[in-house]
């Protein structure tokens, strides 16, 4: 009985002190998720990503610069950006852009530097920034080689299906601010404010998951498995075979460990200080996009085949990134000798980190007032789903969006000169959709996604509307006002409008 009590009270305190340990590293990397997470909701928020569809269309060296550009400006957790890879490959972009995109909306973000610089060091996030565009490198040559036309049309053929992934409404929500304006204006605007609180709740609710499914693991990692063990795994006594070793098996504990997004930087702590290579712990960053959830979500966008391939090319360059980074840093003297994480040694106490943390939860909080002020909240219920389902909208918020003084007749829901529907926390005073049923807006045979409307001054009868089953309108999530994926002109094939007065 007594022998039974003990090992009960030994089972509370191993869970105790992983639980102690996953809120340490909670508490050290906080102000600087949320300084990331606000810095990357102004870049999207006033950085518009119209007609990006046509510059995506090959895979030249521009092709791809345009693509890793894109996806630095619109962060997004790694789900988000699979299914946002998805709906850009469906609208014409490459499959190489589409993959471009997809690593650099992850592994080139500026949440993720700040992250890796105030958990482990300033080399880290040197080393995301030059690591990433080399994997980028290697991923574009692979599929020049391995890539077959057959597979890519199979692919795509699979993708236009829009068989249902993962954060499909997140990933298609384009709230950036509208207006006609100079870069200030549009962000100390009342709808870069609202623009900014939607990316910043949606940004944050998508990537939450995983933030605390990473610092358990970490938790328990650093709690529960001792340092000597990781480092007999990791060779980490032989340098030469530690760095031959560690890209191999940083992705591997990478694909098992099922966390992705910045979620993964407090376990790279914790392999970093249990002595992997400095290659490991790079490649290890980088393979959330081989995590054993989004290889299915693959298989269910592309097909069987395109998603082996897509496994093993990415698993194949984030290896080479590691070794190519190591092989850069070491003989420059830029790879850390400490094995001290930051964020593994820190405990909350009152310190800078502490001020820090108000400081910055106060602005968490008058982002999230505001996007609910701003009538945002039902957006939250949107963030799954399929790509091609109409959803039913709250009430949206519009801040101040430049419409030409044009006069919308919005008893009958009417637009002027609206860029593919943006809506939600863009202008036209406030409108209120509650109950609004989009199920009721169809448009015969018209593909509203990606084209910009210029309907000035007219009036739609959006019953008139006809959407045939598996058309594209609304279907990457533009949640028919507001989140829009604008990428071309709009083709005047609309007779079924009824425009009023021209």
């Amino acid at each position: 009985m007594v022998a039974g009590w003990e090992t009960t009270v030994n089972i509370f305190e191993w869970i105790g002190h992983a639980l102690a340990m996953a809120g340490n590293m909670a508490w050290e990397i906080l102000w600087p998720l949320i300084l990331g997470f606000t810095l990357s909701a102004i870049i999207q928020a006033v950085v518009r990503r119209e007609r990006v569809t046509r510059l995506m269309a090959g895979d030249s060296p521009r092709a791809l610069a345009i693509s890793t550009g894109l996806g630095i400006a619109s962060s997004s957790c790694s789900y988000a950006a699979v299914a946002l890879a998805r709906s850009l490959f469906r609208k014409g972009a490459s499959f190489t852009s589409a993959m471009v995109f997809e690593i650099a909306s992850t592994n080139l973000v500026v949440e993720l530097g700040i992250i890796l610089a105030l958990a482990m060091g300033w080399q880290f996030t040197l080393a995301e920034f030059i690591a990433g565009p080399i994997m980028i490198v290697f991923v574009a040559l692979l599929f020049r080689l391995w890539m077959r036309r057959r597979i890519v049309e199979a692919a795509r053929e699979q993708a236009d299906k829009g068989v249902a992934g993962s954060m499909e409404g997140h990933a298609g929500m384009d709230m950036s601010v509208q207006m006609d304006a100079p870069f200030a204006k549009r962000l100390f605007s009342r709808a870069g404010l609202t623009s900014t609180s939607q990316y910043f709740v949606m940004d944050w609710a998508a990537v939450l998951r995983d933030i605390v499914i990473g610092l358990l693991i970490a938790g328990a990692f650093a709690a529960w498995v001792p340092k000597e063990f990781l480092q007999t795994v990791f060779l980490a006594k032989d340098p030469a075979l530690a760095f031959i070793l560690g890209p191999l098996i940083g992705p591997l504990v990478a694909v098992v460990s099922f966390v992705c997004s910045v979620g993964n930087v407090p376990l790279a702590a914790v392999l970093w200080n249990g002595g992997i290579s400095f290659g490991g712990v790079m490649s290890f960053i980088f393979a959330d996009l081989i995590i054993i959830p989004i290889l299915l979500i693959y298989r269910r966008y592309y097909g069987t085949r395109a998603a082996l391939l897509i496994a093993g090319t990415f698993y194949i360059a984030m290896a080479a990134a590691g070794y190519a980074i190591e092989l850069l840093f070491t003989p420059l003297g830029l790879v850390p000798e400490s094995r001290n994480a930051a964020v593994l040694e820190s405990s909350i106490s009152w310190n800078y980190t502490t001020w820090l943390n108000i400081v910055f939860l106060a602005i968490a909080a008058v982002l999230v007032f505001w996007f609910y002020k701003s009538g945002s909240g039902p957006m939250l219920h949107m963030m799954g789903g399929s790509p091609d389902a109409e959803h039913d909208h709250g009430a949206h918020d519009h801040g101040a969006h430049d419409h030409g003084g044009h006069d919308h007749g919005h008893g009958a829901h009417g637009h002027g000169s609206h860029d593919a529907h943006a809506h939600a926390g863009h202008g036209v005073g406030t409108h209120d959709h509650a109950g609004h049923d989009h199920a009721a807006h169809h448009h015969a045979g018209h593909d509203h996604v990606g084209h910009d409307h210029d309907h000035v001054g007219h009036d739609h009868d959006h019953d008139a509307h006809e959407h045939p089953a598996g058309s594209d309108a609304d279907s990457e999530h533009s949640m028919h006002h507001g989140q829009s994926t604008t990428t071309e002109p709009h083709r005047p094939d609309h007779e079924h409008h009824d425009h009023g007065t021209h």
